[in-house]
């Protein structure tokens, strides 16, 4: 992926981009750029998915519901846009936060005597949420553009 971003074809890419009349005025042709960037997120894509199915052994519809694609948005998001390593690391912290997010709460509840923190294993949805508008209005270019920029 670096070496195509880096490459002749990613950097017309992000010509068109910043600037498609500007593109198509220099004489390339935007809608076949745009088509083979689809058509290679496409097969990157499968190959993930396909990777995936077989290092698990099985699959599941549970990735393709929507709410999936706002979990895809929001490790994107935290992470970082417009590096490569910041949304691997969105997706670390997301699904670490899911797996051990009642853990947490038994512990918050063991240590402050509050009842209340049990309940956080139950109510993921609204901790992420809460995350999301925190992200958004706070780090801005997420935890890699707040940290300086990662290596791409």
């Amino acid at each position: 992926i670096v070496r195509t971003v880096h490459s002749p074809f990613g950097q017309i890419l992000k010509a068109i981009k910043e600037n498609e009349p500007r593109a198509v005025s220099l004489g390339y042709d935007v809608d076949r750029f745009k088509l083979t960037a689809f058509v290679l997120s496409a097969a990157l894509s499968g190959l993930a998915g396909s990777i995936k199915a077989l290092v698990l052994g099985f699959e599941t519809l549970s990735d393709v519901h929507w709410s999936m694609s706002g979990m895809v948005i929001l490790m994107t998001l935290l992470g970082g846009l417009g590096t490569l390593t910041g949304p691997i690391i969105g997706a670390f912290v997301v699904i670490a936060l899911e797996n051990k997010l009642g853990e947490l709460g038994g512990y918050l509840a063991a240590v402050t005597g509050i009842d209340w923190f049990n309940g956080f294993g139950e109510s993921v949805s609204m901790v992420t949420g809460i995350i999301f508008i925190v992200c958004v209005l706070t780090f801005r270019k997420g935890i890699v553009g707040s940290l300086g920029r990662g290596p791409e």
